[in-house]
């Protein structure tokens, strides 16, 4: 299991390639990448700050709840901070399980987690304009369903 919270850019593929090939006993491997978005049309970039011990062991913590809860074999979370352009990459998750029902709740949870809890706070600049990203009720709700499902 591994999180990392870094400010460069990752290369998805080496990532993948690198988590793959560390997995042994996996019938299934999802992953997920977290874009930035421009629903306005006129985003300049997203800033995303976080406090890194805090942050790291969040993610930790999501990464190791996922892998009990849906019995994964492993997960990998990577998160990026700073100043990031439209059509970057924000984040990435990956996990691995024995079927892919399981992988796929895992990374599912873990995006949800990511999104609702994960101490990151983003403020979304323009060329006319500054904003703080608001928590979504949808986000919350998603979250919410975690505790209401059975135990896959």
């Amino acid at each position: 299991m591994a999180a990392r919270v870094q400010e460069a850019p990752f290369d998805f593929s080496a990532e993948v390639a690198a988590f793959q090939a560390d997995v042994q006993n996996a019938g299934a491997v999802v992953t997920f990448t977290g874009v930035v978005r421009d629903d306005s049309g006129c985003l300049d970039h997203m800033f995303i700050e976080h406090y890194p011990a805090m942050t790291e062991a969040a993610l930790q913590k999501f990464a190791l709840q996922a892998m009990e809860k849906f019995g994964l074999e492993d997960a990998l979370v990577i998160h990026r901070y700073g100043v990031l352009a439209p059509g970057e990459a924000i984040m990435m998750v990956a996990t691995a399980a024995r079927h892919r029902k399981d992988a796929f709740a895992g990374a599912d949870y873990l995006m949800d987690y990511l999104k609702s809890r994960a101490p990151f706070w983003k403020k979304e600049v323009s060329k006319d304009h500054t904003e703080w990203v608001a928590s979504k009720i949808q986000d919350e709700d998603a979250l919410a369903a975690w505790s209401e499902a059975p135990k896959s």
